[in-house]
């Protein structure tokens, strides 16, 4: 099967190096300095389970140097970057060639493919202009969601929290469970990364976003990570709501999540202290996906009638720091002290 990973930062370079070293045919995209690392030396992997000895060799090219088409795509941009590479990411595959999007948050295609009281409806903080819709059929769409907390240390020297958790789950728009789902469980399992086909991926969404929606705010917001944020009492408190309001929004489009949200935010301070995946874009002083972990959800607030006081104010601060950045060039870093 010839694979491609479109946008490999952190975790579209992690899957690339394990695929790589699996024997493969994998290609990855890149640009700047990530492409530079990548193409001269390889990629660093980090950490206690999925480190590598030796960097991992691998196939690396710029956007408009692929050779389609592809069998396989994962598109491992940011949610945000989606619709401007939409239509060169299409022409990249077939007729029949599978297109995987793990991104965080909610997905524009959420309410397609499955009977509900909000079928139809486009969530436009998503697909403002329906141009993912569009783009993307039905049958070459496979949706996913990645568990593997890292970030890049530096261009291509990827760092990674490894867990029990750690997963690439992946589903159809109409919840069949389909051998091609396994066959892309397979294929990332055997390179190391545990492959979950799941009969309810609308569900994995919603899991994640207990995370994201509240700890990648309020870790770009505060300069922390979940760890530090759930260990600090008042942030602690404000991380119980926060999860209570995602709890109670996904209930109203239909998807019960059986959590405690004590007890996960509990969870979350016996983590490995890592940067989100939203921090270090502050840090890097880069756009925040924002629409799709916290603004879609006040979307969905308003569509539904559920309250999201909490949110709401997250969402304020998150996006007027983005703004900052966007407008003013500004990029929080930590200070190294003599």
């Amino acid at each position: 099967m010839k694979i491609l990973v479109y946008g490999a930062g952190a975790i579209g370079g992690y899957l690339g190096a394990i695929l790589s070293a699996a024997g493969e045919d994998v290609t990855l995209v890149a640009r700047g300095a990530q492409y530079e690392a990548m193409a001269s030396r390889g990629i660093i992997l980090e950490g206690p389970k999925s480190g590598r000895p030796k960097p991992i060799p691998v196939r690396a090219v710029r956007p408009g140097e692929e050779k389609p088409p592809y069998d396989l795509v994962f598109v491992t941009l940011k949610a945000h970057q989606l619709a401007s590479a939409a239509e060169h990411v299409r022409a990249l595959g077939g007729k029949d060639t599978m297109f995987v999007f793990p991104q965080n948050g909610l997905p524009w295609w959420y309410f397609d493919g499955i009977e509900s009281r909000y079928k139809g409806t486009r969530l436009k903080t998503l697909d403002p202009d329906g141009v993912l819709s569009r783009t993307f059929a039905a049958p070459n769409l496979v949706c996913g969601i990645a568990f593997k907390p890292s970030d890049l240390l530096a261009p291509a020297h990827i760092r990674l929290a490894d867990s029990d958790a750690d997963s690439l789950t992946v589903g159809e728009l109409d919840n069949s469970m389909t051998q091609r789902l396994h066959d892309i469980a397979k294929i990332t399992t055997a390179a190391g990364w545990t492959g979950k086909p799941v009969p309810d991926i609308r569900k994995g969404k919603w899991t994640k976003l207990l995370s994201n929606a509240v700890w990648n705010t309020m870790g770009a917001i505060t300069q922390s990570s979940a760890t530090e944020a759930a260990r600090f009492a008042p942030t602690a408190k404000l991380a119980v709501a926060l999860t209570r309001e995602v709890i109670s929004l996904a209930d109203a489009v239909g998807c019960t999540l059986e959590v405690d949200a004590e007890a996960l935010v509990a969870t979350s301070a016996k983590r490995v202290p890592l940067p989100s995946s939203t921090l270090q874009d502050v840090r890097g002083g880069r756009t925040l996906e924002l629409d799709a972990i916290i603004n879609s959800l006040l979307e969905v607030g308003q569509l539904t009638g559920v309250a999201t006081p909490n949110l709401e104010v997250i969402a304020a601060c998150v996006n007027l720091l983005n703004q900052r950045i966007n407008v003013d060039g500004v990029a929080i870093k930590p200070v190294k002290r003599a």
